[in-house]
């Protein structure tokens, strides 16, 4: 049986549509609002949410993302209360497909195999762990497939063409190309993610979806000519940021209602 994100992309690929993946810390901007926020974004147009797991020393990850982490840690929101935020979200949406994105330290400490069967029974649907080497991730990889859970990976500017196939080799669901040559937040070259995006595609059958960078509707629509997917992480993190926590739910909301318009509204390659 497919995964819910294999459905989800060809569902929207059926109706010549690309995926909207917004990301968010868990815990941030409070305990409380994880879920609602969740909710908000699926119900707004979000066809993947991407979950992050808070952590102390997020090295890939721009200021914005950096604060809503530590946020989250002086809440004492741990990789537990991400699964249980998963597992309350997913008794009232059996449909949209969740992600947790994070780094290897909280998942070792739980436990790698236990994780993944925790993941699996919250209702978890991809797993992208950063700083997991591809060259030791074959195990892991293959217990999170047998668990129905995707082992999704990053593929940088700087990956090797050799490198992305050995990567490749192990993946499912999707594939995240990171469009920076650093951390999230910066401003992304256009033209140079269309070549390597393509070059990627070519490659695989995988979707690739595209993350780091994409702020507004006019980089999201410029991005989907060549990805099947646009990730917004630093952006959503702002937009939560930007009021009281009470709001942050409804705030998510809109924001991605626009960016979902603009997705929509554009030009199909």
């Amino acid at each position: 049986m497919s995964s819910r994100i294999t459905r989800s992309f060809e569902r929207l690929a059926a109706s010549g549509r690309k995926a909207l993946i917004p990301f968010f810390t868990a815990g941030h901007p409070s305990r409380e609002s994880t879920v609602p926020i969740m909710q908000a974004l699926a119900t707004h147009g979000a066809d993947i949410i991407e979950l992050g797991i808070p952590f102390s020393d997020p090295m890939a990850d721009g200021p914005a993302i950096q604060r809503s982490s530590e946020k989250a840690l002086a809440l004492g929101v741990g990789l537990g209360d991400v699964l249980d935020d998963v597992a309350a979200f997913r008794r009232g949406n059996a449909d949209t497909p969740v992600v947790l994105m994070g780094y290897a330290n909280p998942i070792e400490r739980m436990g790698g195999q236990h994780f993944i069967e925790r993941a699996s029974q919250a209702g978890v649907d991809g797993v992208i762990v950063v700083d997991y080497p591809p060259e030791e991730s074959a195990e892991f990889a293959r217990s999170a497939r047998e668990h129905g859970v995707d082992p999704i990976f990053l593929l940088a500017p700087t990956t090797s063409e050799k490198r992305i196939d050995q990567i490749l080799s192990m993946a499912s669901g999707y594939v995240y190309y990171v469009s920076l040559r650093g951390i999230t937040g910066g401003t992304i070259d256009i033209d140079d993610v269309v070549r390597r995006v393509s070059m990627i595609k070519a490659r695989t059958a995988l979707p690739v979806g595209v993350g780091f960078g994409i702020r507004d509707g006019e980089t999201a629509r410029a991005v989907s000519q060549v990805a099947d997917a646009v990730i917004i992480g630093t952006r959503m993190i702002q937009v939560l940021e930007d009021g009281e926590a009470a709001g942050a739910a409804a705030r998510a909301g809109e924001f991605i209602a626009g960016i979902r318009a603009a997705l929509d509204g554009a030009p199909r390659s």
